[in-house]
């Protein structure tokens, strides 16, 4: 049985699974799909058409699926998308995508969005990544899987952070960060492998090891990207964790932080 509070404002269209619990003074507006065991605490904003997984936890003062704020918006009924396990914490907001792109915005499972941090329009986050407090993500950023964007981490627009990257706090990303990256300054700058990172992840020594290897092909060499790619490949051979950082590099349109 949902468990709802009488002050809350909940649109005759919107779609509440089993066990959804939502909070005083919380709005929730048509197009709206809340899957099961969600929580959503008081003052809570969430606007259509948007669609939330099973049991994510939305804390108060936070703004889910609302327009975004790309001027070219024209009000066109554009998506917000979220998977199971998120917590959304106080203040953070999350906007819908725009037509200039594909319509949608997407978040995976398993995230943190820690207080007042902001995922713009058409957005692609994975699954367990973390955006410490007051990180924001410009529109059209992708952040892969096990990210961690620390405290006023600043993205800016179509920016690729690899999966397993680490950015320091205050961090001003302007270019692509490849896979199991240590970024951190205004602007981002490589700063090894996230070995500690990975450890705790369960990647072996050896794999760490190769891929420590991998980075200094990339950036201790002094070879280009396109120049540094077949020793990789070779690498990959080896040690198949390799093939994650290839991938990143050949996904990045922007160029790669240096």
């Amino acid at each position: 049985m949902s468990l709802i509070h009488p002050s809350a404002i909940i649109d005759p269209k919107a779609e509440l699974g089993k066990d959804v619990e939502v909070g005083p003074w919380t709005t929730i507006g048509p197009d709206v799909e809340i899957g099961d065991g969600c929580v959503i605490s008081s003052h809570v904003v969430i606007k259509g058409p948007t669609k939330l997984g099973k049991h994510n936890r939305i804390f108060q003062f936070a703004s889910v699926g609302e327009d975004c704020q790309d001027k070219k918006y024209r009000g066109e009924p554009t998506r917000l998308e979220m998977g199971d396990y998120n917590v959304i914490r106080e203040g953070v907001t999350l906007h819908r995508g725009t037509v200039q792109d594909q319509g949608i915005t997407r978040i995976g499972s398993h995230n943190l969005f820690m207080a007042y941090t902001h995922v713009a329009h058409d957005c692609v986050v994975g699954d367990q990544v973390i955006l410490a407090n007051n990180a924001a993500l410009a529109g059209h950023v992708h952040v892969d899987d096990y990210a961690i964007l620390g405290g006023f981490t600043a993205v800016h627009q179509f920016c690729r952070i690899g999966a397993h990257v680490m950015c320091g706090a205050g961090t001003v990303v302007l270019k692509d960060i490849p896979a199991y990256v240590m970024a951190t300054g205004n602007t981002a700058e490589p700063h090894g492998i996230n070995a500690e990172g990975l450890k705790r992840r369960g990647f072996s020594a050896e794999a760490i090891a190769q891929l420590k290897r991998a980075y200094r092909v990339l950036y201790r060499s002094g070879l280009t990207v396109e120049q540094a790619l077949p020793q990789l490949r070779e690498m990959a051979e080896v040690e198949p964790a390799v093939t994650l950082l290839i991938s990143s590099l050949e996904a990045s349109s922007r160029g790669i932080i240096r």
